[in-house]
């Protein structure tokens, strides 16, 4: 799919859809279409009540009184209300409903006010993401694919002094779209295909895609038994599958921060001998979503200019019920000499964290650590599928991380790390366990165990459990796999 700059009059453009937005109640916009197709779109706007309303649209047959062969009119709904997830929605849907009219070839309008309240860049940038990540489908597995016509161009009408602005918006937008489909298309695997060791192979195709930019190790279970990680050894006990501990890294000239990025990567896990309901386990191949979040930056590191050196670490295995398993009131050895004693074994992803954040401080010395995982149920609970958990000890950082989201789109909610919640995850036999005496603040007390493993360096904990996996359709994401947390990453070491 091609991305053009036109700073051309709209009706001059020879498409096959022109895509205009308006006001809820303020069509001003629509005025010099509407002289140009002699009234057209106000006789429509009359005769079927249309008010610019949210998801309201018209859409004409110019009759070739301008370039383009139909016109559709999408409504924004209220100008005062109007954000940057306001123009993903719109831009998702409107062109949802574009592609009715079968189009190769579609114009649209970016309004004024976009680029007033987000920046040329921003609304460009989001715009192209935006198209890329609503036409993302998962077919590999299907026999017969759907025979839609695919978009070839869009054409992005803008003034002419912005021009210079936003033409690396679209290059950004594009790496970052096809970075988060990556990360999608690991998600959505079956858990037959997405073992350690497939990740691991992932990993090293993205290094040596990466021009020797990326450098990548595969430590193995004789290694990761040498380093003390009994945690994550204990999670990969009852598995056939062997554990593979991923390490990447981007090394960038001139940097002044490190930044460590931990992904979970339980590549299925069914609970352990805590066996989850069938239920629950229905969608388990989606627990290496932060794995997936992590090597699809790797994957997009090389194509940008981030001014930071970059760790990403992924202690992948499965979680599976075994002879050999790790049972409930087992106590485990981590990396650091902590010891955690097991009651359930369902929380298991903790666990490989717990190593490797040890792994990270005792061997990368980070400036930043931030850690992406779906980690709990009851962040999902708490905070439903489309709010990520932000927990952190930084405050620098956490504000860094906001700030990111609001550019990406990719909605965050800061939760407390209570200390008097610290309690609930004392053990009476070991340092601490790996679930809370109590029945609530699960997501609380999971953040409050890896905190225990953090030490002094700022950090930063996102629970994905909601976002990173859609039981239904959205506006961006079809079901399935969302890529959650790759665009917010990239654009966090992008402001570095």
């Amino acid at each position: 799919m091609k991305f053009l700059l036109k700073p051309i009059d709209p009706a001059k453009l020879a498409s096959d859809v022109l895509v205009a937005f308006c006001w809820e109640k303020d069509l001003s916009s629509l005025r010099q279409l509407d002289e140009k197709l002699s009234g057209l779109i106000t006789e429509a706007i009359k005769k079927e009540g249309f008010a610019g309303k949210e998801n309201e649209y018209l859409i004409l047959s110019t009759k070739g009184d301008i370039g383009s062969y139909k016109i559709l009119v999408a409504g924004l709904g209220e100008r005062e209300n109007f954000d940057i997830f306001s123009l993903i929605k719109a831009t998702a849907f409107t062109l949802k409903k574009a592609k009715e009219a079968k189009p190769a070839k579609i114009g649209l309008i970016i309004d004024d006010y976009w680029i007033k309240k987000l920046t040329a860049q921003q609304t460009v940038q989001t715009i192209v993401e935006t198209v890329i990540l609503s036409n993302y489908r998962f077919l590999k597995y299907k026999s017969q694919k759907d025979q839609l016509r695919e978009i070839e161009e869009v054409d992005l009408i803008i003034h002419p002094s912005k021009i210079a602005l936003v033409e690396e918006a679209i290059k950004i937008g594009q790496i970052y779209a096809s970075a988060t489909n990556l990360a999608r298309d690991l998600v959505n695997e079956p858990g037959a295909v997405t073992t350690p060791s497939y990740l691991a192979d992932i990993a090293c195709n993205i290094s040596k895609d990466s021009s020797n930019k990326i450098k990548v190790r595969i430590l193995n279970k004789d290694k990761i038994e040498k380093l003390g990680m009994g945690a994550y050894l204990g999670v990969a006990k009852g598995a056939d599958e062997a554990p593979k501990f991923i390490h990447l890294a981007y090394k960038s000239a001139g940097s002044r921060k490190k930044v460590v990025i931990i992904g979970k990567g339980i590549t299925f896990d069914t609970g352990g001998l805590s066996l989850k309901s069938s239920e629950h386990m229905e969608t388990m191949k989606q627990d290496m979503a932060g794995a997936a979040v992590v090597l699809a930056v790797f994957n997009a590191l090389p194509q940008l200019r981030i001014a930071a050196d970059v760790v990403g670490l992924i202690p992948a295995c499965e979680n599976m019920p075994s002879a050999s398993a790790i049972k409930p009131g087992d106590i485990l050895h981590a990396a650091n000499g902590k010891t955690i004693e097991v009651i359930n074994t369902d929380a298991e992803g903790r666990l490989t964290l717990a190593d490797a954040i040890s792994y990270a401080n005792a061997f990368e010395k980070p400036d930043y650590i931030i850690d992406v995982a779906t980690l709990t149920g009851a962040c999902r609970s708490a905070l439903g599928e489309d709010i990520a958990g932000l927990w952190g000890n930084s405050e620098e950082l956490l504000e860094k991380i906001k700030k990111a989201g609001s550019v990406s789109g990719e909605k965050l909610w800061q939760m407390p790390l209570e200390k008097d919640y610290r309690e609930l995850v004392k053990s009476d036999i070991a340092d601490i366990r790996n679930t809370s005496t109590g029945k609530y603040g699960g997501a609380i007390t999971a953040a409050l165990f890896l905190a225990d493993f953090v030490g002094d360096s700022p950090w930063i904990h996102l629970d994905i459990a909601g976002p990173a996996y859609m039981e239904k359709e959205t506006a961006l994401t079809p079901k399935g796999g969302s890529g959650f947390g790759v665009r917010l990453l990239l654009q966090f070491l992008k402001e570095l």
